[in-house]
């Protein structure tokens, strides 16, 4: 369950009492919600700058790529109480907390593996929500070959234009790496001032494309 209240985004906790990356738990109405900070977390940015298209229900099943140590995927969580978020990570590192994570969340499945290679998680079958945070120059190829794989209803892009171009214009790179991924977005958003140089994007996806 997702809350607005006095400018703020919450989640409603699932494992009330326990916070996540230290966020701030308050209690409406004999419920426990954790802060979602926009700051910390895209997707919170992207709610904080008025996106529409949310999509995220008790039960959707979820491909995350880009997971790192959880921060966002938490909160997915709380809102995909019986649902599934497949969280997919490629740094040893960033696996330990996120097996923590899943530890104490059991809607959440780590997966430590290369999203360039959708083929070796392929098991999970399709899915409802693509969701992807990934670093790599190739983004948009990352992104299409997941979506052709797994057959999303939506898919959501943080495009991170300082990893394909440090040098070159963001809305330039923008609209180049939209002609790579071929879709037409529903959403563009500037995350400025939550993150600089990114956009989170937001597109339907067709079967028949």
């Amino acid at each position: 369950m997702l809350l607005r209240m006095n400018g703020k985004i919450y989640t409603r906790n699932l494992t009330p009492g326990k916070s996540v990356y230290g966020e701030k738990l308050v209690r409406f109405n004999d419920v426990e919600y954790r802060e979602w900070d926009p700051y910390r977390s895209k997707l919170a940015g992207a709610i904080a700058k008025g996106l529409k298209t949310f999509e995220f229900n008790s039960e959707s099943k979820v491909l995350y790529l880009g997971a790192s140590t959880g921060t966002t995927v938490s909160h997915i969580s709380d809102i995909c109480v019986d649902g599934s978020i497949y969280a997919v990570e490629i740094s040893k590192r960033m696996m330990i907390e996120l097996l923590k994570l899943a530890d104490v969340r059991d809607n959440i499945i780590p997966i430590l593996e290369d999203a360039n290679h959708p083929e070796r998680y392929k098991e999970i079958g399709e899915v409802d929500i693509i969701y992807q945070d990934v670093a790599q120059p190739n983004q948009s190829e990352i992104f299409v070959k997941n979506i052709k794989q797994f057959r999303p209803k939506i898919a959501y892009l943080c495009l991170k234009t300082q990893s394909i171009d440090v040098s070159a214009d963001p809305k330039e790179i923008l609209d180049e790496e939209l002609n790579r991924i071929g879709y037409k977005p529903l959403e563009i958003i500037d995350l400025n001032p939550y993150d600089k140089h990114h956009y989170f994007l937001v597109f339907r996806i067709s079967l028949e494309h």
